[in-house]
């Protein structure tokens, strides 16, 4: 019955986002009635959607009956935080419970209803939802570029493929003051990039290339390459062509960084990887999720050595070297 109610969380907390629920709350605890005069809602439907967050441990309620945040919604679902995960939150109905509707379908011909990893189709899609994954990134670009302790001094030349919001490139942007970035994407998702560059006041040390990730010319000379979660819309031979074009643009002794939601080996988990294989399976025509061993055999054929995990998290992030 869990997994029946399943899709309920999620909308629960659209809706408490799409009408300022935890907003309301940043100031300190409300009523019900309160908190319905404040987001111009109904108190009934305060009390059902508040009470449902309470049990879902998002929010909670003091003696007085008023409700207040937890730690956790007051860190990722107040919108003046930097972890705000609400814009992700705010494309459930319209984007994701959609997309998976038509699963038995897809499941019968092998086939998705909609490709967002061709540009045609999908650079609608991204354009509009890359900036809501902002956040899912970030604190993962920052820990990958410190942990890869390039010297604070000297230049540092970034290759972003598949920049998306540009999270991953504006991580190593922000821990290396002399560290210039090239981001590469499709033509209707660039705009959306140089946007969120522009909110972090790089710009200046920003390059864009627009295009195909199999036709765009990536340059050549660049010390380190990061490919943020797109291995995983790409397919096994789209995937292994790209790592190869991105080693013939990395500088001998240069890093390649593949961040990724890894299954174990054997394919029995996580769950939320292999869920993720089946979105992949509604929204691509060859996408799934890899293992660490596969990816690693692809930096291996195009001549990438020592793969190696990085960190093994949400996401989790591999690293392999160009050979000096």
């Amino acid at each position: 019955m869990q997994f029946g109610w399943g899709y309920a969380p999620p909308l629960i907390i659209e809706a408490a986002v799409r009408t300022g629920l935890f907003d309301a709350l940043e100031s300190g605890p409300k009523s019900a009635k309160d908190l319905a005069a404040t987001t111009n809602t109904s108190e009934r439907g305060v009390v059902a959607v508040m009470d449902a967050l309470v049990g879902l441990a998002l929010a909670a309620r003091n003696r007085d009956g008023q409700y207040l945040l937890t730690p956790e919604s007051e860190a990722f679902l107040v919108s003046s935080r930097p972890a705000y995960l609400g814009g992700f939150f705010a494309h459930v109905s319209r984007d994701l419970i959609p997309g998976w509707l038509p699963l038995t379908d897809s499941l019968r011909s092998g086939e998705p209803m909609r490709s967002v990893n061709l540009e045609d189709s999908g650079s609608e899609f991204f354009s509009g939802f890359v900036e809501a994954l902002f956040p899912l990134g970030y604190h993962g670009a920052l820990s990958a570029a410190n942990a890869l302790a390039f010297p604070n001094d000297e230049p540092l030349q970034v290759l972003d493929v598949a920049a998306g919001s540009g999270v991953w490139g504006i991580g190593f942007a922000e821990t290396y003051p002399r560290a210039r970035v090239t981001a590469v994407d499709w033509a209707g998702v660039i705009p959306t990039t140089q946007k969120v560059v522009a909110r972090r006041g790089l710009s200046e040390r920003y390059d864009f290339i627009a295009g195909d990730l199999a036709e765009a010319d990536f340059r050549t000379g660049y010390d380190v390459a990061t490919l943020g979660q797109i291995l995983h819309s790409e397919g096994d031979q789209r995937s292994q062509e790209l790592l190869r074009r991105v080693f013939n643009a990395l500088k001998p002794g240069g890093t390649i960084l593949i961040a990724e939601f890894l299954v174990n080996d054997d394919r029995t988990g996580p769950p939320s990887s292999l869920i993720f294989s089946v979105n992949m399976l509604l929204h691509t025509t060859t996408g799934r999720t890899y293992s660490f061993s596969e990816i690693a055999g692809w930096l291996y054929a195009a001549g990438f050595e020592n793969p190696r995990l990085l960190q093994d998290q949400f996401p989790s992030i591999v690293i392999a070297t160009k050979p000096k």
